[in-house]
């Protein structure tokens, strides 16, 4: 059996906390820093072969893409070059990576502010969990 405040780690961040609280952060965060976007980041719940990261919350400059949140999630996790995952916002949409985190905050930004990113491994090829695969021939 799990220590309690294990448990409480692996529940979703919208579950360990109240909506008024997440919106209360957010608003302090926004006030603090208004050029920076407020992501949550989080394992998606059936991921088997990437690791959870060490931290669910990102403040990002607005201006980084898709692609260098993605370099930045990326480096946390510590995958090799053959390790192969995506990201998914609000639990479903897969964005264009040339977007700005500015433009996935206008677009999917919650109720509470946060902008909620889920990473999970991708097959490819027929080859899942980001194994590398054997080259086509």
């Amino acid at each position: 059996m799990q220590a309690p405040q294990e448990t409480q780690s692996l529940r979703p961040f919208k579950q360990r906390k109240s909506l008024a609280t997440r919106q209360e952060e957010v608003a302090g965060i926004r006030a603090k820093f208004p050029n920076k976007i407020p992501v949550i980041v989080e394992r998606y719940p059936g991921e088997k072969f990437l690791p959870p990261l060490d931290k669910t919350k990102f403040l990002v400059p607005q201006e980084l893409t898709m692609t260098q949140f993605l370099s930045v999630v990326r480096s946390r996790l510590v995958l090799g070059a053959t390790e192969a995952f995506y990201l998914l916002v609000n639990n479903k949409s897969l964005v264009s990576m040339s977007v700005t985190m500015a433009e996935v905050y206008r677009d999917y930004k919650d109720e509470d502010g946060f902008v909620y990113v889920t990473y999970a491994s991708q097959e490819m090829f027929g080859c899942s969990g980001g194994r590398p695969c054997r080259p086509l021939q």
